[in-house]
């Protein structure tokens, strides 16, 4: 493994998160469902979520971290989670294929941020539900953000129908997170 991949690991693997189980609350998992992790990384949500569903998709721009979230998952022998590299703005699966898509902390650099939305809203099945956990945009924010208000007008562009905000306690460093599940319009 080389010195990149290990600090990027380090890295992904020691920040404070948004915690999987307390976000699995706000959308309902049946064991049939099929799930998008956009942006998986290490695979904190696909690893988490994969033994209460069918099948996990870990898509992430980064082959080295997919080797490495395949070679964790095969440790703790979790045979669904199927990992797909790519770029957001072309995500290779067929349309109408998945029931939730979730990307945690995943989408505040991608321009523009309606090809994604574009995507996501093509291989959602009809009624999906798309999980978006984002940093806040303040005054004071430390890198690139979407602010709440700019993610939920370019979701409802996109074709979501908003069915929950929430503004959780929990942070990321110092700066706030919030959460929109937006409802693929029938």
């Amino acid at each position: 493994m080389n010195d990149r991949l290990q600090r990027k690991i380090k890295n992904l693997e020691s920040i404070q998160r948004f915690p999987a189980e307390e976000l699995f609350s706000y959308f309902p998992i049946k064991k049939a469902d099929t799930i998008l992790d956009l942006g998986a990384g290490t695979g904190y949500i696909a690893r988490c979520i994969a033994t209460k569903v069918k099948k996990v998709f870990a898509f992430d721009a980064d082959q080295d971290i997919l080797d490495y979230l395949r070679k964790i998952s095969d440790e703790s022998e979790i045979d669904n989670i199927e990992t797909i590299v790519g770029d957001f703005k072309e995500i290779h699966l067929p349309e109408n294929q998945i029931d939730t898509a979730i990307a945690s902390i995943s989408l505040h650099e991608v321009k523009p941020l309606s090809t994604v939305l574009d995507e996501l809203k093509r291989v959602l099945k009809q009624g999906g539900l798309f999980v978006c956990v984002e940093i806040e945009k303040t005054e004071h924010a430390s890198g690139p953000r979407v602010s709440s208000v700019e993610m939920e007008t370019e979701m409802s562009n996109a074709g979501f129908t908003i069915v929950e905000k929430a503004f959780p306690a929990t942070k990321l460093g110092n700066e706030p997170l919030y959460i929109l599940v937006g409802r693929k319009k029938e």
